[in-house]
């Protein structure tokens, strides 16, 4: 059986807290224990130590110091994490006040040994819970450690009890993320603390959360008569990515309290266009992703996205992905009204499903000169249209010279998935441009998985252009390698660190996240949300 090497899954010694006057609430029930603890700190006191020269730098030296020796949340539960964090523990008194801070503040937890650790070390030292600002259990999976899921839960280790235990201990608490794997763990009580009770709390993500439980735990908190209801929240940042099976309702009750809303993901739910509205008029979106909400209408969102204050000039990233075989959301009307009121801040713009054509070209040309995300999914356009967003055409058919006045689109990620007149053949046809160096800095294009499968089998025509098949769960990209990948392995699609990425490392972002955090799509509910679904 696999060891449990988490970093609160580790012996640490909490003494030293006692040291910075942070006492245990327990009192010493043993005077002659408590007579010689008092004789060892004067003789440590009395002890003359001199402190090194990095113990002689400033604090707000230190905070920017010690996070970059915090690991990332790994792939594996079962490997080390933290080690350096641990050993500045160990080093000295001074280092381990300004470590402890640091390895508490953001808790990433993947199975229900390691909540349960942190939990005993928490309730223990009830001083450690002021620390905590985040609670990552978005890479959590019930199974691990050679048992069962049936196992996992008789042991008892994370329930709703203990969630909310955890909750109770963490008043400053900012950023709250579970995900599908703990949906019958999200009780009444955990919903009416998370929305209510917790007044710093910034961000909360429930993605793919749908069981009955969490259902019902969202119909009885957030409901009209529910008299202890506040009448606005504190989060800025919400996501119910794929939680299908909650109420309209609900959405009608929570999103008018949401005055200082920034980021809103409501895929595949059942909003309303009145809910939509109700958002209040102080809120500024930045980041919206109404993608596969079929109870929207396309004339009515684009009224909102044109009128409504709370986004007509702040929005960097809208998603409106519909499922062609299901709903669309945008007529071709629609994308006509939408295109021309887009405001400049936009870096991100998933318009795939949408009855996009030709006649659409002019209003999407001057978008690129600013997105650097551009999703045109099963639209009606030819290599022609598709070859003008990156150069007007010239008499001969070719780029156009250099003395033609042209401002170069920012585009970094096109997505062409389903768009009939893009074949394996014709895309290496001198007719079509988007593999030339002149189309930089374009350099992913997603396409659907069978199309991919015939690029993969033409090995020598991928090096000769120098682009590269890459897939992952249910999606497919041809990417553009660097200069130097000739004699270097191909390269993942990793993205600049953009700071509307929020740390998502990778372009073709179809979630949207609510913490700062590098999320690749490796491992993780998220990153599968993001990048593979």
């Amino acid at each position: 059986m696999a060891q449990d090497t988490g970093p609160f899954c580790q012996r640490i010694d909490f003494r030293p807290l006692a040291q910075l006057g942070w006492q245990n609430n327990k009192s010493h029930t043993n005077p002659e224990a408590e007579a010689d603890e008092q004789r060892s700190r004067a003789l440590r006191d009395s002890a003359t130590v001199e402190e090194s020269p990095i113990e002689k730098l400033p604090t707000e030296i230190f905070d920017h110091i010690i996070p970059l020796l915090a690991d990332a949340p790994p792939t594996s539960e079962y490997t080390t994490r933290n080690a350096d964090l641990m050993s500045c523990l160990l080093t000295s008194r001074h280092f381990y006040s300004v470590t402890i801070t640091h390895l508490y503040r953001r808790v990433a937890v993947m199975h229900s040994n390691a909540f349960a650790k942190v939990l005993s070390n928490v309730s223990q030292y009830p001083e450690l819970g002021t620390l905590v600002r985040t609670l990552d259990l978005s890479r959590f999976t019930p199974v691990g450690l050679g048992r069962a899921r049936r196992t996992n839960s008789d042991v008892q280790n994370l329930t709703a009890e203990t969630l909310l235990r955890y909750l109770n201990l963490t008043p400053n608490l900012r950023e709250f993320l579970v995900q599908e794997h703990l949906d019958g763990d999200i009780s009444e009580e955990v919903v009416q603390k998370v929305f209510c009770n917790l007044p710093v709390m910034d961000g909360v993500d429930f993605c793919g959360s749908q069981s009955p439980l969490f259902r019902h735990a969202f119909a009885a908190v957030l409901n009209p008569q529910n008299l202890s209801l506040p009448p606005k929240f504190s989060i800025r940042r919400l996501s119910l990515h794929e939680c299908n099976t909650l109420d309209a309702s609900v959405f009608g009750v929570l999103l008018p309290r949401l005055p200082n809303l920034t980021h809103l993901d409501v895929c595949h739910t059942q909003i309303t266009e009145s809910a939509l509205a109700s958002i209040p008029t102080t809120a500024r979106l930045t980041h919206l992703n109404l993608s596969k909400c079929t109870r929207l209408i396309g004339k009515t969102v684009v009224d909102f996205l044109t009128t409504h204050p709370v986004v007509k000039d702040t929005l960097v990233y809208l998603n409106l992905l519909s499922d062609v075989t299901r709903h669309c959301i945008l007529t071709r009307r629609d994308v006509e009204r939408l295109l021309p009121l887009l405001p400049t801040t936009l870096r991100s713009l998933n318009l795939s499903g949408a009855k996009i054509t030709e006649h659409h070209i002019s209003l999407l040309l001057p978008l690129t000169k600013h997105v650097e995300e551009l999703s045109l999914g099963y639209s009606e356009l030819s290599i022609d249209n598709i070859n003008s967003l990156f150069a007007p055409p010239s008499g001969d058919g070719t780029l156009p010279t250099k003395e033609t006045t042209w401002t170069p689109p920012t585009l970094r990620y096109l997505d062409v998935t389903g768009v009939s007149s893009i074949t394996p053949s014709n895309l290496f046809n001198k007719s079509c441009r988007l593999l030339l160096p002149a189309t930089h800095p374009l350099e992913v294009l997603e396409m659907g998985e069978k199309f991919t499968q015939g690029l993969r089998e033409r090995e020598a025509t991928n090096k000769r252009v120098g682009w590269t098949v890459k897939d992952l769960g249910r999606r497919s990209w041809y990417v553009r390698q660097p200069a130097s990948a000739a004699t270097n392995p191909p390269q993942d699609h990793v993205a600049d660190k953009q700071p509307w990425k929020m740390g998502a490392l990778w372009w073709g972002l179809r979630k949207i996240p609510v913490a700062w955090g590098e999320i690749g799509g490796l491992c993780g509910l998220y990153a599968y949300y993001m990048f593979k679904k």
